[in-house]
């Protein structure tokens, strides 16, 4: 490779280990433990890549002796090839992290399954009446909550799935368990539903949104719930007390939510920006005090965001593949690809050493960075 190639390679090029799959990657999420990362693709298919790198960027950087200048070499030998399911639906399916080196997967034949690091189906863990559109699983607890699109079921280790009575419209298929476990937030068409979990499932709350919640994110604490709509923006639920409200004007869907535990704050994929606020100001009832001004403004949507679980920054994808990384409430980005195909998945692993990146063409990435560059 000559030197002006080199010079042109981009910090994805240089760190991330890339794979391409048939079909769109939908979700991604690493193992609890950290080892893995696993992909769903929108044909149906799982993949997983092991995370240890066997050429980590500390092992290719130099310092000049003279000049003191940092430079990194590019990767020698390919990654690893990624261990690829068959179709488990028809469509992209749902996953959770599930033990600490395994995944949760829902299938189209109402199962869901736990789906070792090496690619084998080694239990059924629920079984339901038609396919399963959303699963979740809370590991304190060891409780498994399944959707089929109609009805929310429950099951402790591999007992019997019991179904959530409930008399209000049917689940849309959006679930997520609190941290610690004891509450279970449902989506219906008009809203959503939080139940206790920690003895007999008794529902608690019902709150009415304005449009159907695509995802639910929690809080670290428990004490707040997200929710993206399907159309006009994202909804804030306190769960201490009657607040909640809607925060729209987004010029596209808010397909993506995430909380900083370092900041104490929220953001939100949708806007020309990376739209951040800190929870000492919650964006209710018109509220904007609390905004926090991240990362540049520019012309193309955010699609995805996700914030680092150690460090005050946020990474960000974008509809043309821009992928950055910002620190919180500063202008300052770290970028990480300039274009490519539209990114529709990002997270990092529990340590925040590695970057986990799916796009619309099937790209697969994980990003290791040096370990001193966020200092």
């Amino acid at each position: 490779m000559n030197q002006h190639a080199i010079q042109n390679l981009t910090l994805f090029d240089l760190l991330a280990r890339s794979w391409r799959r048939p079909s769109a990657i939908a979700d991604l999420r690493f193992s609890a433990d950290g080892s893995a990362v696993a992909c769903t693709s929108v044909d149906g298919t799982v993949a997983i890549a092991a995370v240890a790198d066997q050429e980590p960027p500390e092992s290719r950087i130099r310092v000049s002796g003279d000049l003191g200048q940092t430079t990194i070499r590019p990767r020698e030998k390919p990654p690893a090839p990624l261990i690829a399911t068959a179709a488990l639906g028809d469509g992209d399916v749902p996953l959770a992290s599930y033990f600490s080196f395994g995944f949760l997967v829902g299938t189209a034949a109402g199962e869901a399954v736990h789906l070792a690091a090496d690619g084998n189906v080694m239990e059924t863990l629920v079984k339901i009446d038609g396919p399963v559109v959303a699963v979740d699983h809370n590991p304190r607890t060891t409780i498994t909550a399944v959707s089929n699109g109609q009805d929310v079921f429950l099951a402790r280790g591999q007992g019997d799935a019991v179904r959530l009575r409930h008399d209000a419209t049917p689940s849309t298929g959006a679930l997520a368990f609190s941290p610690g476990g004891r509450r279970l937030a449902c989506g219906r068409d008009d809203g959503l539903s939080i139940w206790a979990v920690d003895g007999d499932a008794t529902p608690i709350r019902d709150v009415s949104f304005s449009a159907r919640p695509v995802s639910i994110r929690w809080s670290g604490d428990g004490t707040w719930l997200a929710c993206g709509l399907e159309t006009g923006g994202f909804a804030l639920v306190s769960m201490t007390d009657d607040r909640y409200g809607i925060v729209a004007g987004f010029p596209s869907p808010v397909r993506t939510l995430c909380w900083s535990r370092p900041e104490n704050a929220l953001f939100a994929s949708g806007a020309f920006r990376i739209a951040g606020w800190s929870m000492t100001a919650p964006p209710l009832g018109g509220d904007t005090s609390g905004a926090l001004e991240t990362g540049r403004a520019g012309l193309v949507p955010v699609e995805t965001v996700a914030a680092h679980p150690e460090k005050k920054l946020i990474a960000a994808g974008y509809a043309n593949g821009r992928i950055t990384i910002a620190q919180i409430g500063a202008r300052d980005e770290l970028l990480v690809r300039p274009l490519g195909s539209a990114v529709t998945a990002l997270a990092w692993s529990g340590d925040g050493r590695h970057l986990a990146v799916g796009a619309v063409d099937g790209t697969a990435a994980i990003v290791t960075f040096p370990a001193q560059m966020f200092k």
